[in-house]
Formats: structure tokens, C-alpha cells, sequence
């Protein structure tokens, strides 16, 4: 059941049978209107007979007629409009609570392997474009359908023009089809030129501080330019090669309109048609070119339809967007002891999708390379850096205990595999003696709370930013929260107290005032284990004073793992691992550590002199 759920929701055929009804409504009340055009064209070519023919009573009858189709049509695309705005909101809803929750799903190392732009794009930009697309082709068949009536009923006037129209229609379509094939492709790779703009303009605005401060400005310029510059080399190499076959497009049909109309004047000559089918023609010159238009655009919006589409739902491909998996154990109560058993990760980088494909696509035939796009995507490894080949130790429940080492020992790497950010390579970490993959996301998301070195705050009030952690939350859970967090002092300074904004990302609080909420926040869930991932590193030595106070009351409460550079926010923990060069070299309190282990001693000298 849970499979078929997942084949549905991979194409975009799923979101358009959920609003069959309002799409139905939508394309009749379109095809009416459409309709009614095409009533008022055929309805003007008989004022055109009438009017040659002197019969100027009958024409102003035929006209009354056609206003009446003009204010139907009117009142049409007036009620379709509504009935798209309803619609397309619907569907661009449904798309984007699909995406966003199975964006939800991927694991962090899938977020770490893609720039911010490729999941910007895919969650706002393609569901929007997709919905637009598709009521434009309504609206494109609908002129299609009109042209082509025009078109059947000129030909009818006369068997060669309509030989003609057919032979220029056929090549037009060839034309549009090999424009659109160049087309889709260059659109791929423009789109993905556009993700990594998206990017660097995020970072950009959210880095602006730093980027102040560094000097960087000049340098972040260059960057931008190279990206930007990218970018437009795609879209123009994409608008030229439009402009190349519209152009010849363009020429052909214009040559073959005035051939046409030779071709009439010679057969009014030959008296084989009137003036008036001649006027006729004259007059519906223009549908040829229309129609030769409207079937490139409606091939140029399939080929973006499939581009999104391909983007979107690319996000459900395991290969590339790896998903977290969990297990089905449920714990109600659980201890906390955590124990590493022979844990083997590598952290693996893998090639770069678009020069993995020029490599192959050069030494590839044509018939190779299509069945190579009907295969599996396989992602090819460019490196593998080994962070522990062999790794165990054990937390023992309601304990303190702290990873101290070098830069790139492993500490981070540990915390993520024992909140499984990360899925280990081999051997297994353990929760309460059980395999953290068998349990079920529940209970691994209530029994870890991890306390980020650069957290996220919410462009919402504090109070809010705690609720999110525990919505139920007493005023008296969330004054002990802040309390234990030593955010006491600094809420009692703000006019709005805790419904205080604090901006996007927290923009408006200092980096110590970021760490203490996220604190708080992780604080008021009460978990069982609580991660500290260098969290007292934007503190002051006041604030880290209260901060070592209130981890130290939580001790024998809960299990608190730490991770700190900072040796002295760690001397009262039980136990202190020492990692170097991923392999625990010593473990004890931090007086044995200090006492015997040159490395430790040398580092926390280090830190005090500088």
C-alpha cells in the first residue's frame, strides 16, 4: 500500500486526478469561450461573402451575432480565470506540502552533498512553473483548435492552397520538434546553472556580516560574476538556438503566405475562386504562422513540464536524495545508554552529476547514450575519507560525559551517528541495548535533543521558538527552561519580554543569545539524551559560567554528551573521551587526562594561553 502511495506521488498525473473536477470545469467552460472564437472567425469570413456581394443587411445581422458569441466568450475566460486560481493554488499546495515533507525525509549527509539552490528550485520555483505551463496549454490548445478549424475550412476553398498550408504546417513541426529537443536540453543545464546562483545569492544575504567584516566584498563579486555569467552563457546559448529556428521558421512562412496569395490571384485569374474566397484567405493569412507558433510553444511547455518534473520528483530518487530510514521498535521509557560496537564511516564524495555526464556522453554512441538515460542513475564515488574503522565505547545512562580532540578527530562525525544525522558504514550504535535503526522515529526524536554549535532560530517571537520543542509547554516549564538556560537577565531587558521578534535565522540576538535559546529550546523537551555540539562557543566567560552551572544541575537527570574545544567547560563531566585521528586514545575524568595524557594537557595549556 505504502508502495503504490509512493508511485503516485512521483508523477504529476497524481495532483491533477485529485482536482479532476475543477480541471474538468475549467478546460469546458475554456473550450466554450474557445468555441465561441471560433464560431465569431467562421461567422466573419460569411460578412466578408456578404459584404462582396452587396448583401450589407444580412452582414449586420451575422455582426449582432458575433458580439453575442464575443460577450459569451468574455463571461467564459472571466469564470475560467476564477476557477485556474482556484485550482492551481490547490495543486501547487498539494506539490509543495509533497515536496516539502519528503524533503523532510532525506537524511543531512543528502543535504550536505547539494547546494541550497537545488532544493530552493524544486520545493517554490517548479511546482509553479509546472501548474502556469499546463493552463497555458489549455489555453494554447484551445487556439489550436480554433486555427485548425480556420485552416480545414481555407483549404476547402481550394484543393492546392490547401496542399500547401499542409506541405509548411509538416516542415514547421519538424522544424519546432528538433528546436525543442536542443531546447530541453539546454534548459537542464541553464536550471541547473540557476540553482547554484540561487545558492551563493542566500549565502550572500545571510553571510553579509562576515562578509563586511573579512573585506570579502571584492572577492565574493568575482564569484558572484563567475556564477552569473554562467548563468547567462546558458540562457542565451538556449534563447539563440530559439532565435536561429524561429527565425528560419519565420522566413518560410512568410515566403509561403505571399506564395499563397500569388498562388490566389492567379487562380481568381484562372476564375477558378472568387474575390470573396480570395478576400477570405487575405484575411486568415496569418493563422498559418499562428498555428506553426502555437504548436512550438506547446512542445517548448512540455519540454519545460518535463525539466520540472524531472527536478521535482527527482527529490524521490533514493540514489541521489537519500532518505532516512527507521525501524519499527517503539520505547516508552527510554534510559539513555549509548554504546558504539565496532562502528566503521566513511564520508564519501561523489562526482559531480553534470562533468560525470560530459565524460560519458563523449565516449558514448547515440544508440549508447539512450539507453543509458532508460537505466538506473548510478552515482560514481570521486573520494572516500575513513573517520573510524573500528570504533566502541559506551555511555552508561543519566552520565556526562564529553569528546575532546583536534579538528577532524571524528567528535561531530560521533554525535551524528549516535542522533543518526549520519548512517554508519558498518558495525552498530546502540540506544538502551538496542540498534538505533530499529527504532522508530518517535522515539529517536524524543529521546535525542542536539544542541547545535551555529543553531537555527526561527523568524518568530522566543516564545514561540520554545513552543516549537514542546507546544504544550507551562509558563512555569518555560521559565525554568530560560532560567537553566541563563536567559533570564536578557529577556527581563526587552519591552515585548518573551513575544519578542528575533528576526530571520535570529538576525536580531547575538550568537551567545542564539546558543542560550536553542538551549532553552532543547532544554524544555525534557529528552532523555541531550547533545551539546560545541554549543557554548559563541558565550562570553560570564554566560558560559551559567551555562556550565545549568548542565551541571541536569547531571544524573538525563545523559549529556559534549563536544567542546573549550577544555574548561568540561572539568566536571564523569568521563572524557579523547579522540585522535578517529580512535579513542584515552579515556577518564578530566584531572586523570590531565595528569596523564601529554596531548590533553598540551591542549588545554594551549587554550589558556591563548
Amino acid at each position: 500500500m505504502k508502495k503504490e502511495r509512493k508511485e503516485k506521488q512521483i508523477g504529476i498525473t497524481h495532483y491533477l486526478k485529485q482536482h479532476k473536477l475543477g480541471i474538468s470545469l475549467y478546460i469546458l467552460v475554456y473550450l466554450i469561450a474557445g468555441a465561441c472564437g471560433i464560431i465569431g472567425t467562421l461567422l466573419f469570413a460569411q460578412v466578408v461573402v456578404n459584404v462582396s456581394s452587396n448583401i450589407y443587411t444580412k452582414a449586420i445581422y451575422i455582426l449582432c451575432i458575433i458580439i453575442g458569441t464575443v460577450v459569451i466568450k468574455r463571461l467564459c475566460w472571466y469564470f475560467s480565470g476564477l476557477i485556474y486560481q482556484k485550482v492551481a493554488n490547490a495543486i501547487m499546495a498539494s506539490l509543495n506540502y509533497d515536496l516539502s515533507r519528503q524533503a523532510f525525509k532525506l537524511n543531512s549527509k543528502t543535504f550536505t552533498d547539494h547546494n541550497t539552490g537545488t532544493f530552493v528550485q524544486r520545493l517554490v520555483q517548479d511546482p509553479e512553473r509546472i501548474v502556469n505551463n499546463l493552463a497555458d496549454l489549455v489555453d494554447i490548445f484551445t487556439d489550436i483548435l480554433s486555427i485548425t478549424i480556420v485552416l480545414i475550412y481555407i483549404t476547402t476553398l481550394n484543393v492546392y492552397i490547401g496542399l500547401v498550408i499542409l506541405a509548411i504546417v509538416i516542415i514547421g513541426i519538424l522544424l519546432e520538434r528538433k528546436r525543442v529537443t536542443i531546447r530541453t536540453k539546454n534548459r537542464r543545464d541553464t536550471r541547473k546553472k540557476s540553482d547554484k546562483v540561487n545558492s551563493l545569492s542566500t549565502e550572500i544575504v545571510k553571510s553579509e556580516k562576515d562578509i563586511k567584516s573579512l573585506g570579502l566584498e571584492d572577492k565574493l563579486s568575482e564569484v558572484a560574476k563567475e556564477h552569473y555569467e554562467a548563468y547567462k552563457r546558458s540562457s542565451y546559448r538556449t534563447d539563440v538556438v530559439d532565435m536561429n529556428f524561429w527565425s528560419i521558421r519565420n522566413f518560410l512562412i512568410e515566403v509561403v503566405g505571399i506564395a499563397i496569395l500569388i498562388l490566389g490571384i492567379k487562380l481568381i485569374d484562372n476564375g477558378l475562386i472568387t474575390l470573396a474566397t480570395f478576400m477570405i484567405i487575405y484575411s486568415y493569412n496569418d493563422h498559418l504562422y499562428r498555428f506553426i507558433w502555437s504548436i512550438g510553444n506547446v512542445l517548448s511547455i512540455f519540454s519545460e513540464i518535463k525539466v520540472c518534473c524531472e527536478r521535482m520528483f527527482g527529490l524521490f530518487d533514493e540514489k541521489e536524495f537519500v532518505t532516512e530510514k527507521f525501524g519499527n521498535v517503539h520505547l516508552e521509557n527510554v534510559k539513555g545508554q549509548i554504546e558504539f560496537k565496532h562502528v566503521k564511516y566513511s564520508y564519501i564524495e561523489y562526482e559531480n552529476n553534470d562533468d560525470q555526464k560530459k565524460d560519458e556522453d563523449k565516449k558514448l554512441t547515440r544508440k549508447e547514450k539512450k539507453a543509458l538515460k532508460k537505466a538506473p542513475k548510478e552515482r560514481k564515488i570521486k573520494s572516500t575519507n575513513h573517520i573510524f574503522d573500528d570504533l566502541s565505547f559506551k555511555i552508561e545512562p543519566n552520565t556526562t560525559v564529553a569528546f575532546v580532540g583536534r579538528s577532524g578527530s571524528g567528535k561531530s562525525t560521533i554525535l551524528n551517528l549516535m542522533s543518526k544525522m549520519y548512517e554508519v558504514d558498518g558495525g552498530q550504535v546502540l540506544i538502551d541495548n538496542i540498534n538505533i535503526n530499529d527504532l522508530d522515529k518517535p522515539t529517536l526524536r524524543k529521546t535525542i535533543s542536539l544542541v547545535n554549535q551555529f543553531p537555527y532560530i526561527f523568524d518568530m517571537t522566543i516564545k514561540e521558538n520554545l513552543l516549537l520543542a514542546k507546544k504544550d509547554a507551562s509558563d512555569e516549564e518555560l521559565e525554568n527552561a530560560i532560567k537553566n538556560a541563563s536567559l533570564s537577565d536578557f529577556i527581563s531587558t526587552l519591552n515585548e519580554g518573551l513575544d519578542t521578534k528575533v528576526g530571520e535565522s535570529g538576525i536580531k540576538l547575538s550568537g551567545g543569545q542564539k546558543q542560550r535559546l536553542a538551549i532553552a529550546r532543547a532544554l524544555l523537551r525534557n529528552s532523555s539524551i541531550i547533545i551539546f555540539d560545541e554549543s557554548t562557543s559563541s558565550l562570553d566567560n560570564f554566560a558560559q559560567e551559567e551555562i556550565k552551572h545549568s548542565i551541571d544541575a541536569l547531571k544524573g537527570k538525563s545523559t549529556i554528551v559534549i563536544v567542546a574545544h573549550r577544555l574548561s567547560t568540561i572539568r566536571n563531566v564523569d568521563k572524557i573521551f579523547f579522540l585522535d585521528e578517529g580512535k579513542i586514545e584515552d579515556i577518564g575524568t578530566f584531572d586523570y587526562l590531565f595528569e596523564n595524557n601529554v596531548k590533553f594537557k598540551n591542549m588545554f595549556y594551549a587554550e589558556n594561553l591563548s
